[in-house]
């Protein structure tokens, strides 16, 4: 019997042949996908192409139909829809534009909050149904279904350190322009009692733009302040929407609100311990204004914001020229923020969830000469005008209205004042960067000032003290520079942070750094729900 004396193993001599075999089968392999790639991009390549040649093909509107729209008027649905089949915008038209003409009037009918989302559109040759119709025509027919006209609910709602319940009763469409009525009525732990009417319509059929007019009877009770303020007034309101020069339809847009306000004022109900400076504005008061507020919003997120940034101002006309009343003065507020998310250092992984935000505001109320003031001087602002700072919404680690000038127990406001804050913001171990729930970390101070000269001044047989226009403006000018006096008040804490789709939610454990002479620190935790945070 024959035996193998070489010594060599018959596998190893296969071993060159089975490699070859095998970067054979992997060069096969990366051909087949270089080609199969090769032929999807062709693909997709052809597809657009022929997608592309589709969309420049002519394309004229013959006849366009809304259907379902039995509440609303046609007068109302006309100015939406008559630039798509005017005789000029047809001229040239290809099927792109008219789809894309079509996709803003859809955009359009939803944003009036009178029909449902994504109404249905159907385009057919219009040769079927008219023999005379080009080639190039097309029948659009657009089937809409209407919301539930009458709606009443019942809840609570949450705003700057306030809760209440409420009812609502809401009447939509009732002319069929989309016209809404509300009717609310709440009581809260701060606003005891409120109720409001606003009766709202769009201008000339476009959505940006409505008109209201509105009615309000409350009483809201102001505990920092020994009293409690019941108003009863009308406003009529011009709200708009503008794009930004170079902005494209649908991107963003700024927020323009224009109103008239005509208030009448009475701080009742004030308690024993009531300063005399609140004992002086007792009463009744009546303030006709008009504000103006510019909102641009590029927050990701409003109530938990990632990234972005907000600019708002508010400026105010009470008083003065042709508006009456017995108070005048000019109110101005500017508020800027933003937030920039934090990237972790190694591979990507997507969002870290860790962002760095910061706010500022500032405020200036300046009184100014009025009929109401004898020899036309100006009279000091009172206490239902003044700004009011600190809180758990703007600056935490003081009490509600903790900062700034006080008179025994009462806080009772300033003319000039200006906040601001950093923090950042960390998602939870185990919640995760797309969570709702953050942790804080932050700090914020500010300054509330009076006018001093304002209690220099001399009486003229009002309940305020009349000031000249130069006693005013030596007043200000001291009231802004007081602003740098010194360090401000300055907190610092950490605390979690709950983004619900209508409110923030903060508990704190906040530590008063800096706190000046009378001013109400808050050391320990403080609880804040509202929407609009410092």
């Amino acid at each position: 019997m024959a035996s193998n004396t070489t010594g060599v193993d018959p596998g190893k001599e296969l071993d060159p042949i089975v490699k070859v075999r095998k970067e054979t089968e992997v060069l096969q392999d990366e051909a087949h996908n270089i080609v199969a790639k090769a032929q999807e991009e062709e693909s997709q390549q052809l597809a657009t192409a022929l997608l592309f040649e589709h969309l420049q093909r002519p394309a004229t509107i013959n006849s366009l139909e809304v259907h379902g729209a039995r509440h609303t008027r046609k007068d109302f649905l006309d100015p939406i829809f008559k630039p798509l089949v005017e005789e000029s915008r047809n001229a040239g038209t290809t099927l792109g534009s008219v789809l894309q003409g079509l996709k803003e009037a859809t955009e359009k009918l939803q944003r009036f909050d009178v029909f449902h989302h994504e109404p249905l559109v159907r385009l057919s040759d219009a040769r079927s149904s008219d023999q005379n119709a080009a080639g190039t025509d097309l029948d659009i027919a657009i089937s809409v279904k209407e919301k539930s006209r009458l709606i009443f609910k019942a809840g609570t709602d949450v705003g700057n350190a306030e809760g209440s319940a409420y009812t609502n009763a809401l009447w939509r469409n009732i002319f069929g322009g989309a016209e809404t009525l509300s009717v609310n009525a709440s009581a809260g732990t701060r606003t005891r009692s409120a109720y409001s009417a606003a009766f709202s319509t769009p201008v000339n059929s476009n959505p940006d733009v409505r008109l209201s007019l509105e009615a309000l009877a409350s009483s809201t009770q102001k505990p920092w302040a020994s009293h409690e303020e019941v108003l009863k007034g009308a406003t009529a309101r011009l709200a708009w929407l503008a794009r930004p020069s170079g902005s494209t339809y649908g991107g963003p847009v700024d927020t323009h609100t224009l109103s008239y306000s005509h208030v009448w004022r009475q701080l009742t109900g004030l308690a024993e311990v009531a300063s005399p400076t609140v004992r002086a504005d007792a009463g009744d008061s009546l303030k006709s204004s008009i504000t103006h507020t510019f909102t641009r919003d590029r927050r990701d997120n409003a109530m938990l914001p990632q990234n972005g940034y907000l600019f708002r101002t508010t400026s105010e006309l009470a008083g003065w020229g042709p508006l009456r009343g017995d108070v005048s003065f000019a109110k101005s507020e500017v508020e800027v923020s933003g937030a920039t998310p934090v990237s972790l250092p190694g591979p990507s992984r997507g969002p870290s969830g860790i962002s760095i935000g910061a706010g500022f505001r500032m405020g200036l109320l300046c009184p100014l000469p009025s009929g109401y003031s004898l020899k036309g001087q100006a009279l000091p602002s009172r206490i239902n005008d003044r700004f009011q700072l600190g809180g758990p919404t703007d600056v935490r680690g003081f009490t509600q209205g903790g900062l700034g000038p006080r008179h025994g127990a009462d806080a009772v406001g300033g003319d000039v004042y200006a906040a601001g804050g950093v923090n950042m913001l960390l998602p939870l171990p185990r919640a995760g960067p797309t969570s709702p729930l953050r942790l804080q970390l932050f700090a914020n101070g500010g300054r509330l000032v009076a006018l001093q000269n304002a209690a220099r001044g001399k009486r003229d047989g009002h309940d305020g003290l009349a000031m000249d226009s130069r006693t005013v403006a030596s007043g200000m000018a001291s009231a802004i520079g007081e602003l740098g006096n010194g360090l401000p008040s300055i907190a610092a804490g950490v605390g979690l942070v709950y983004a619900h789709p209508v409110a923030r939610f903060e508990l704190n454990f906040s530590l008063p750094l800096v706190s000046r002479r009378g001013e109400e620190g808050r050391k320990g935790l403080q609880v804040g729900v509202g929407i609009n945070f410092l």
